[in-house]
């Protein structure tokens, strides 16, 4: 996203073409044809080993695809969680509520300081989802600084 242009709600998520697009797709594909091929072969009871290691080796692709991203994200969340505890601590003097969910807490960072405090109690009180949060945000503090 351009510094010109304002982040909102209808445009504040963030999709990398290679990685959420062309990755996936070439994972998808090359497990489902080392299937097609490790299948093939085991009809065919002649190039076993080497379908079965293409084979394993997509299964790994696959899981190195996934694992790769779901620990980014992890390590994302416990920041977040930190950044957003420590803002709610310098406006109230008090941590932030631990009925909220880490994907409440996401949603929340996209809230000014005028509404944040607010928020995060409607949030908590009304166990609001994280897309219903955004929602109600009226003043969109921008996530500039993420890859």
């Amino acid at each position: 996203m351009s510094e010109q242009t304002t982040q909102n709600y209808a445009n504040h998520r963030r999709y990398v073409p290679g990685y959420h697009y062309f990755l996936t797709l070439l994972v998808t594909v090359t497990l489902v044809c080392s299937g097609i091929y490790f299948g093939k072969a085991m009809m065919a009871s002649s190039g076993r080993y080497a379908a079965a290691l293409i084979f394993c080796l997509s299964v790994i692709g696959l899981f190195c695809w996934f694992y790769m991203r779901a620990f980014a994200i992890k390590a994302q969340d416990r920041a977040i969680r930190a950044e957003e505890n420590f803002r709610h601590y310098v406006l109230t003097g008090k941590q932030l509520d631990s009925r909220l969910r880490m994907g409440q807490i996401v949603a929340l960072r996209f809230a000014s300081d005028e509404e944040f405090v607010a928020l995060v109690t409607k949030a908590a009180a009304e166990n609001m989802k994280p897309d219903d949060i955004k929602k109600a945000i009226k003043t969109w503090r921008p996530d500039n600084h993420r890859a």
